[in-house]
């Protein structure tokens, strides 16, 4: 089938979804910009500043379109075929992970742009609030373990042009210092000497185009035995580093030379699919069940997480977005647009497993270069850019998602150990930083080796990817849930359209921790020990479960109160 034709069904039911399913959802919250949001109301220039919608949109988008859509697609469509995993990215965005960001934000608009923990702690009490702060935290654990060690595998790769080896991944590596480096230049010029944001954009988005191409003029290569291990250590390092950074001197302009780069490589890559001719070569339908991943029932729906609904997301909306929106009939775009959005960054990711034979040595790649080299053919296509600077490009997009995570990911777990712990000042913000980067680096050390399939190790990113989708997708579920309660409470309604949504992945995701505390415990009793990493798995997997059924008991205690009608909230 050719892929075109599935590229164009699958972007026009995004966008019908948008015009008639988003819009159902929009009439349920009453929205009115009569009433005053928290970014005009508190509007300080720094955090809380009304953004205009098509603004807010990109850097919303941005902030969500991480490393997920890209991993978890490919994955599962190398394990059960594409045509399940397409499926569920449409359906999922379209009925549940869209659902579950707008009404995230709609919600945290309506509280004065506070978070989901301290919507939980108004809404269902004290114990709800912790249990939703140690499972959150838990959950970014998982995407930082997952994405350091996806980002130290594709510092690492090797390609083949020209009939000669070249170790495409060092200058990867080159090439993203290089890009971090700029974006600090950026944000000096742009902060302390107070250049116009058009002159930085007219100069800094060639320089991070020049990046790529000099990085391969100079690749990094480590002097160590295990140098995916002390790439994803050097990884962790920079994650502790720029979660205490002034947000002005990198993380702002990184996620906007980031954000010029994703749209770019969306263009691009859609533009491909649509005029370069390709087919979809790799089976529809692989298998029922996977050696590595586990049977397509529950897993299928885990490891697609960000893809089609994501409780990353839930995090994002009620953290900074929330804080820029100007009036409640923006919403709709940026909660529910941004996640079709996604779907998109999604379905592309797939097509580059797609355009393979199964079988075929391209598959046998990190799911980073797989994507990357989809990416360098999708621009040959069209372009006729040499394939191995589509690589490079593919490779620095892919990166650029991952920074973005890391580096949310990171400084959201130290705020909530700060307010959790009411740790302060400078000390503080290291001590929380050290706590909780210290399992994923725990995990990295330990996880080589532990695991084998069909005599194989295991990548350490494959070994915990399933339960960082099971906590992320349980996360969504929890949110869900909370969402529910605040509505149904408010609007006198049954609110099914996302109760259902919460039931399915509450159950979903449980089953599929259960199953992996008991795969968990076996292979670590018969190999390596608990002090493994099946091992931990297996005791966060239980710790993820017992958290989840004692907050959905809260829930349940916390959703028959009372509380004032939807439009006082």
């Amino acid at each position: 089938m050719p892929l075109a034709v599935i590229a164009a069904a699958c972007a026009l039911a995004f966008f019908f979804a948008f015009r008639l399913y988003g819009r159902f959802v929009a009439s349920r919250f009453h929205l009115d910009d009569a009433r005053v949001t928290p970014a005009v109301s508190m509007d300080d220039g720094v955090d809380y500043v009304p953004t205009r919608r098509p603004i807010l949109l990109a850097q919303h988008f941005a902030s969500i379109a991480a490393a997920g859509p890209v991993v978890g697609p490919i994955a599962a469509g190398l394990a059960f075929g594409w045509a399940p995993s397409l499926l569920w990215i449409v359906l999922g965005s379209i009925f549940i992970g869209a659902c579950h960001d707008f009404s995230a934000l709609v919600a945290s608009v309506r509280h004065g742009a506070r978070s989901i923990p301290e919507m939980v702690k108004e809404h269902l009490g004290p114990r709800a609030y912790a249990l939703s702060v140690a499972f959150i935290w838990l959950s970014l654990l998982y995407v930082i373990v997952a994405f350091t060690d996806v980002t130290a595998r594709q510092f690492l790769a090797v390609e083949e042009w020209d009939g000669a080896e070249h170790a495409i991944g060092g200058g990867v590596a080159t090439s993203s210092f290089l890009y971090l480096g700029l974006a600090v230049i950026m944000g000096i010029a742009i902060t302390k000497f107070r250049a116009p944001l058009g002159l930085c954009t007219l100069i800094f988005i060639p320089a991070l185009f020049a990046v790529i191409v000099a990085g391969q003029s100079i690749p990094i290569r480590l002097p160590f035995s295990n140098p995916a291990v002390a790439w994803g250590v050097i990884i962790l390092l920079y994650c502790g580093i720029a979660s205490v950074l002034p947000m002005w001197l990198l993380l702002q302009p990184r996620g906007y030379l980031g954000g010029y780069f994703l749209y770019i490589t969306l263009i691009v890559g859609f533009v491909g699919i649509l005029f370069g001719g390709f087919r979809a070569e790799y089976p529809a339908l692989v298998s029922w069940f996977s050696p590595r991943i586990g049977p397509l029932f529950p897993f299928l729906f885990v490891t697609i997480a960000c893809g089609a609904c994501s409780g990353f997301h839930g995090l994002v909306c009620s953290g900074t977005t929330c804080k820029q929106v100007q009036k409640e009939s923006h919403t709709p775009l940026v909660g529910y647009g941004a996640m079709l959005l996604e779907g998109v960054v999604a379905v592309m990711a797939l097509t580059t497993v797609m355009i393979w034979a199964k079988g075929s040595p391209e598959l046998n790649a990190p799911p980073s270069v797989i994507y990357a080299k989809g990416i360098a053919h999708f621009t040959h296509a069209i372009l006729r850019v040499p394939v191995h600077w589509g690589l490079t490009f593919g490779m620095l997009a892919f990166a650029t998602f991952v920074y973005d995570t890391l580096d949310v990911a990171t400084r959201l777990g130290r705020y909530l150990l700060e307010e959790l712990l009411h740790l302060r000042g400078a000390a503080g913000r290291w001590i929380a930083t050290g706590l909780t980067l210290g399992m994923p680096l725990l995990f990295l050390v330990l996880a080589p080796g532990t695991v084998l399939v069909d005599g194989k190790p295991q990548p350490t990113w494959l070994i915990v990817w399933t339960i960082f989708g099971s906590s992320n997708q349980l996360l969504a579920a929890l949110t869900l849930l909370l969402l529910s309660a605040w509505i149904t409470r408010t609007s006198k309604g049954r609110a099914l359209w996302i109760k259902i949504p919460a039931f399915f992945m509450l159950i979903t995701t449980v089953v599929a921790l259960v199953i992996q505390l008991r795969d968990g415990a076996r292979n670590a009793l018969a190999g390596p020990g608990l002090f493994s990493a099946p091992g931990i798995n297996a005791l966060l997997a239980l710790t993820l479960i017992v958290l989840a059924l004692a907050f959905t008991v809260e829930w349940w205690r916390g959703a028959r109160a009372p509380a004032a009608p939807l439009s006082d909230q």
